[in-house]
């Protein structure tokens, strides 16, 4: 995917064959993304997205958890590895080991906890990190001190309500049909100068610099079965495994926003959450044909 002109609108077809398939090579070749997990009996939407992580082809994934939910991510992955990471100090420690190439913060996280790990997540600032979920909306009382911490390598992806409470003045401008959804992403991500990936039916992905585009789950891309319960944590996921893998933020963003339709419709009506990495590969062989 090449750079594009700002001011034009880009609609995701097919994702480039040739980049989304590994290259031969070592695991650690193809990065490592954490994916940071909350609290006990709240670790699901950080375990859909490792997987998913896994699954779009970083070489290695590691669920970061604290004490009380170590167990909990231990019992219910295999691949994934899982290690505890209680605060922002312990993921800076992690930090330390320069394999590490992604990292993914917000579902299922906790509020609470949300703002010293994002702190921590966003200091390095030549770590890809994706933001979604409590890592969103825990900056919702003063998004400026967000906006303050983020730079290019990073990729936001909010819901509406979540766009709603960082970028309250741009949502309701959309809401009030005073601008467009492209617009709006536009503008919300020249102020947080990253990617910004607005879900919806309509997905769209703006960069700092205007550039957007738009995936349209519409016609033969429809696919009213994804309105499930975390399926959004998966799309996290393989945002962030592609960042771990190297991609740049935008076309992590964009492919990752076609390969999660595509596996949805890969797998059909009666899809949750957990079917979405696991009808990915079929995707992949049909690419790579």
């Amino acid at each position: 995917m090449t750079q594009r002109d700002p001011g034009a609108v880009h609609e995701i077809g097919a994702v480039d064959a040739a980049a989304v398939m590994k290259p031969p090579g070592h695991k650690y070749d193809h990065g490592h993304a954490w994916v940071l997990a909350g609290p006990a009996q709240r670790t699901g939407a950080a375990r859909l997205a490792a997987r998913g992580a896994l699954r779009i082809g970083a070489g290695l994934v590691t669920l970061g958890a604290p004490g009380a939910s170590l167990l909990e991510c231990a019992t219910q992955t295999s691949a994934v590895m899982v290690r505890r990471c209680d605060d922002g100090a312990a993921l800076a420690e992690a930090f330390g080991d320069t394999r590490v190439t992604a990292v993914c913060l917000g579902p299922g996280l906790g509020v609470a906890r949300a703002p010293d790990l994002v702190a921590a997540a966003l200091r390095t600032r030549e770590m890809a990190v994706v933001l979604d979920a409590d890592a969103l909306t825990a900056f919702e009382a003063d998004p400026t001190q967000l906006f303050d911490m983020l730079h290019p390598r990073v990729v936001l992806t909010p819901h509406a309500g979540e766009f709603r409470r960082l970028f309250p003045d741009i949502h309701s401008r959309l809401a009030a049909g005073e601008t467009s959804k492209v617009d709006a992403t536009r503008a919300a991500a020249a102020r947080a100068g990253c990617t910004v990936l607005l879900k919806g039916i309509d997905t769209v992905i703006a960069d700092q610099t205007g550039a957007a585009s738009v995936h349209m789950a519409r016609g033969d891309r429809a696919v009213p079965w994804l309105a499930t319960a975390g399926a959004g944590d998966v799309l996290a996921g393989f945002i962030a495994g592609l960042f771990a893998r190297g991609f740049a933020p935008r076309t992590a963003a964009e492919a990752a926003a076609w390969l999660h339709v595509s596996a949805a419709l890969e797998f059909g009506p009666g899809l949750i959450a957990e079917d979405l990495p696991d009808a990915l590969p079929a995707v992949l062989r049909r690419l790579a044909r």
